[in-house]
Order: structure tokens, then C-alpha cells, then sequence
């Protein structure tokens, strides 16, 4: 992609535009993309200082969940995960999960985007009897083939990460995990997919 900006459109309604204009909405998409990283790393900043009650920050939780995934071994993908699974916290309060997935979704497999998007319930399985809720919500999926890498994910990266203790690692240490993950999409929107949802990688 240059570097040379394009002038904006001058079209006033989508159907008006021509090939050349989207060419520069075009340009601009991918500068967007380019500069996604950057602005994952931005907002978990933003997370530092709100504990929402714990005894860690989001911050805290979203780097020690990441830590210790990466010294337990999980690949790169795996560990980026972990670091922005509760990315939505403070802007997605009642649905933070599927926030993170959605971030996630063009990006990772499906079974990562699987444990992202259902951790919220599967974590429930630890609290939800002191919020008057049924702690067993998460075997609704008891069937589905992910169903024990979401459970897995949960108690060894998610309901434990709130240790002030803990020797967690900084959020530059993830720095160059996080470009790595979300510098070569796996999916699009705007492909077609096969009978089992997944793009064919064809326009």
C-alpha cells in the first residue's frame, strides 16, 4: 500500500461512487488495518487503574492471564487471547466478550475465537452461585468440541490471573506478539464460504 494519501471522495451516497473513489475508502481501510495493533495496545492502557472491585486492575488481569499462558506454553495466538479476552470490560460492560471475539474474529482460529467469545459464561462457573445465577450455564455447550479448551482456558488463565503477587510481565513484553497476530487476517467478511462457514479465500 503507498504511503501517499488519496484525496477524499466527494460522493454524497454510496451508490453515486465510483470505482476510482473506492479506491481511496479502500486505501484508508487498510491504513485502519495497519494501525490496528497499535490501538489494541492503546486501549488496554486505558484499563490500567479500574479494578471494577477486584484486587487487580483490568490491566493487571488482562497481562497476567497472558503470562501465564505464554510460561505454560501456548502459542502466540494463543497468548494474545488471553492479553485482550476482557478488552471490553469498561466499554462493553454487559457483553465484553463478544466484543473481544468480534476484535478477534478476522484473526485467530475458531477455536480461540470459540474460548473468547464463551468465556464470559464458562468464568460464571466460579461465581455465579454468589449472584444468584446458575453456575452450570456453561454446559448448555457441554457438547460442542471446544467446550473443554474454554473450561481449560478459564481456570488456568482467567479465574486465578487477580494476584498482586504474581510476577507478571509488563505490556511491552506482548508488544510484538500482538503485531504478529494481527498483521495477517485468516478470514473476511467479504469472501465466500464453504458449506462449514469457513472463507474459501476467493473473491
Amino acid at each position: 500500500m503507498s504511503d501517499t494519501r488519496l484525496p477524499d471522495t466527494t460522493f454524497t451516497a454510496m451508490q453515486d461512487a465510483s470505482r476510482e473513489e473506492y479506491q481511496t475508502i479502500r486505501w484508508h481501510t487498510e491504513r485502519y488495518r495497519r494501525g490496528l495493533p497499535d490501538r489494541i495496545l492503546q486501549h488496554l492502557r486505558l484499563l490500567a487503574g479500574e479494578t471494577g472491585g477486584y484486587a487487580v486492575d483490568r490491566l493487571t488481569h488482562s497481562l497476567q492471564s497472558a503470562t501465564r499462558a505464554q510460561r505454560d506454553g501456548r502459542d502466540d495466538e494463543y497468548v494474545v487471547c488471553a492479553l485482550i479476552h476482557d478488552i471490553g470490560d469498561t466499554l462493553a460492560c454487559m457483553n465484553h466478550a463478544e466484543l473481544a471475539a468480534t476484535i478477534l474474529e478476522p484473526f485467530v482460529s475458531d477455536q480461540n475465537l470459540w474460548i473468547v467469545k464463551h468465556h464470559a459464561i464458562f468464568q460464571g462457573y466460579y461465581f455465579f452461585q454468589h449472584l444468584d445465577l446458575d453456575p452450570n450455564l456453561r454446559d448448555r455447550f457441554r457438547d460442542h468440541p471446544y467446550w473443554h479448551d474454554c473450561a481449560e482456558f478459564c481456570e488456568k488463565y482467567d479465574q486465578n490471573s487477580f494476584d498482586n503477587a504474581y510476577d507478571t510481565l509488563p505490556l511491552e513484553a506482548f508488544e510484538p506478539l500482538v503485531h504478529r497476530v494481527f498483521s495477517s487476517p485468516k478470514r473476511s467478511i467479504y469472501l465466500p464460504e464453504d458449506s462449514e462457514g469457513h472463507p474459501t479465500g476467493r473473491p
